[in-house]
């Protein structure tokens, strides 16, 4: 199996409808697609690919003193000593930092501000035009999706941007790169390495290679399009492998719902589908952020409204 490919030029163009029909197959039957030709340039992405890199080697030094590396390094002593290790499933071989339009960036090296605001400018475009294509395959008005976000216009919708660096990993059977989970927001465009591979999606039961692609989008659904599309198009487990050899870059971006957004399904169910709860999106984040590497549906129960008790 592999993940869907799709030339994103071609919305514009004659094979319109046959584009939209594999973003709809995409957000259907994987949670995942690749988008090329999106649009975004080509010298811009490399610009990201740079500063981004540069910013790791001054954090580099900082990853090496962390808790998952001490914490493998222990492991692989006590193995050396004879004793029965177990594999650590509590945390992430991952380097990360986030940045949004309400904290501080890297000041160093010195062109990380100017290229990661034009590249999260271009990519927030994107997201809204993936949004309007899922609108339109959901039969939901234009602009359906982004209105639910935004309250209708009263709130800002959230874009952050989660910067992650998946260094060598001399033992991968010791420690996970990124634990499974689904992710909690809207919908998330991803800037992956196009040499260091180790991002996988669970289909069908198996868990699929995210191919590396010079200059793609990785696009996946989270968590509130299962609910605003009533479960059509699903939030799909994934995971990151750590990797013996090389440095796995990974840019990822969350254009998610305000806080303060109501969130509800705006397609109607089928007959004997289970209802998807109404919520605000900031109840459903203080349950994600304590069971994110768990299942998603006692988190959607964890937000249900209660029923009114029947009258005494």
């Amino acid at each position: 199996m592999v993940v869907p490919v799709i030339d994103f030029s071609k919305l514009d163009g004659a094979e319109r409808a046959e584009t939209m029909a594999q973003i709809a197959n995409g957000c259907e039957e994987w949670g995942f697609f690749q988008l090329v030709n999106h649009g975004i340039p080509m010298d811009l992405l490399e610009r990201v690919k740079k500063v981004c890199s540069e910013c790791y080697r001054l954090r580099e030094a900082g990853f090496k003193s962390s808790e998952p590396v001490g914490t493998l390094e222990a492991l692989v002593e006590a193995e050396q000593r004879g004793e029965a290790v177990t594999p650590v499933d509590d945390m992430d071989w991952e380097d990360i930092f986030y940045i949004h339009d309400g904290n501080q960036w890297p000041s160093d090296p010195p062109a990380f501000k100017e290229t990661m605001r034009e590249y999260r400018a271009e990519l927030k475009k994107l997201a809204e035009r993936v949004m309007d294509v899922m609108d339109e395959n959901l039969g939901l008005d234009k602009g359906a999706i982004k209105g639910f976000f935004s309250g209708d216009g009263r709130h800002e919708p959230f874009f952050g941007t989660k910067v992650s660096h998946y260094p060598p990993c001399p033992r991968p059977d010791l420690v996970t790169g990124l634990r499974a989970h689904t992710d909690a927001g809207g919908v998330i465009l991803l800037f992956q390495d196009d040499q260091v591979g180790g991002l996988e999606v669970l289909k069908d039961g198996e868990w699929t290679d995210v191919q590396p692609l010079a200059g793609a989008i990785v696009v996946n659904t989270g968590d509130q399009i299962e609910v605003l599309s009533n479960g059509r198009y699903r939030s799909a487990w994934h995971r990151v492998l750590p990797m013996r050899d090389g440095n796995r870059r990974s840019i990822a971006s969350f254009y998610n719902p305000s806080d303060a957004a109501t969130i509800s399904p705006a397609v109607a169910a089928g007959a004997g589908d289970e209802a998807y709860p109404k919520y605000v999106f900031g109840d459903y984040m203080d349950v994600y952020a304590k069971q994110k590497f768990q299942a998603k549906e006692p988190r959607f129960e964890a937000v249900k409204a209660p029923k009114s008790s029947p009258a005494a």
